[in-house]
């Protein structure tokens, strides 16, 4: 949920940015015609400022899934829906038509606020999740790492500029109150994000454990192309229309489109896509009307492991060693 309301307020300000500018061209367009750019999470996510906080449940583990992150907000306790309303609204100079119903009947509309982040979801987020989630765990394991080898001040004085570990003490260059041990709740969640922007931010809601949203480690060179190397390896085995698809598939796109590009029918480009979706290559997400398609993790794994040269087995290295010498 973090990437659902940062990635939602990234497009809402309308801005040309400079790290998600690709990603926001193809999504923005596929947002506004779904109708979710003045929806339910256009009054509960706003272009700055507070988000409500129920929208955003603590993570219950390292990689929670979207299902077990909506579970959480279907069971936000009434009063916690409205206090988090109040202060939007005081934040806001208001409530839209969509907040007022949610803060009259909690139990009834949250159900419409699930659907829509769902919709949302395989609108804008689930084609590229296995490029934004290689990112975030890259850099889960490198703090990871940091912690082993160097301890915890290393960690946090890396973390960003404006966060700093001194004398047992956490500071945060730009934090707007000092948050106490007893009070902030325990632990701390460090959520490493693809799109907060150059900044951190915080949620904090005892007796849920505070936490931190910082940019994640290579954010910046999240959309740049991937080079691909020779696919003849692959083309010897897929065969060349699939693999062609496959490397198309660079950016999520829909059989029309790729019908398009390539010049292959859209019977046969769909044939294609439930072969290759059939062996977990490729994947496929509802965006209104059209279906989008994106090329797996598994993909991208088998398409640059084509591309290196292959070792030779241990009796060809040396027999071929002998003929040198």
């Amino acid at each position: 949920m973090w990437e659902v309301g940062t990635s939602f307020r990234l497009l809402s300000s309308g801005a040309a940015h400079p790290v998600h500018r690709t990603w926001a061209e193809q999504v923005r367009p596929r947002v506004a015609a779904a109708g979710l750019d003045r929806g339910w999470l256009a009054e509960l996510v706003p272009p700055a400022g507070y988000v409500a906080d129920f929208v955003n449940p603590a993570p219950t583990g390292p990689a929670p899934t979207l299902q077990c992150e909506l579970a959480g907000i279907l069971a936000a306790p009434a009063d916690r829906v409205r206090r988090d309303l109040d202060r939007l609204a005081r934040e806001r100079g208001g409530r839209g038509p969509r907040a007022r119903a949610l803060y009259a009947d909690p139990a009834a509309r949250l159900p419409r606020v699930v659907e829509e982040v769902e919709t949302y979801w395989e609108v804008a987020l689930a084609p590229y999740w296995a490029r934004i989630r290689t990112a975030l765990d890259a850099d889960v394991f490198h703090r990871a790492r940091q912690v082993a080898e160097h301890g915890t001040a290393r960690l946090f004085n890396d973390l960003h500029p404006s966060v700093s570990w001194d004398d047992n003490e956490l500071r945060l260059t730009r934090g707007r109150r000092v948050l106490s041990r007893p009070t902030a709740g325990a632990g701390l969640l460090l959520i490493p994000s693809a799109f907060t922007g150059p900044g951190v931010l915080t949620r904090v809601g005892p007796p849920e454990p505070p936490q931190l949203a910082y940019p994640a480690r290579g954010v910046g060179a999240l959309w740049e192309p991937r080079p691909l190397a020779r696919t003849d390896a692959v083309a010897a085995v897929l065969g060349r229309s699939r693999t062609r698809l496959l490397t198309e598939l660079e950016t999520p796109a829909s059989t029309t489109e790729l019908a398009h590009r390539t010049g292959l029918s859209a019977a046969g480009v769909s044939q294609h896509l439930t072969a290759l979706r059939a062996a977990g290559l490729v994947s496929a997400h509802r965006a209104g009307r059209s279906v989008l398609y994106a090329r797996t993790s598994v993909a991208d794994a088998l398409l640059a492991a084509a591309g290196r040269p292959a070792a030779l087995p241990a009796a060809g290295r040396a027999g071929a060693a002998g003929s040198a010498r």
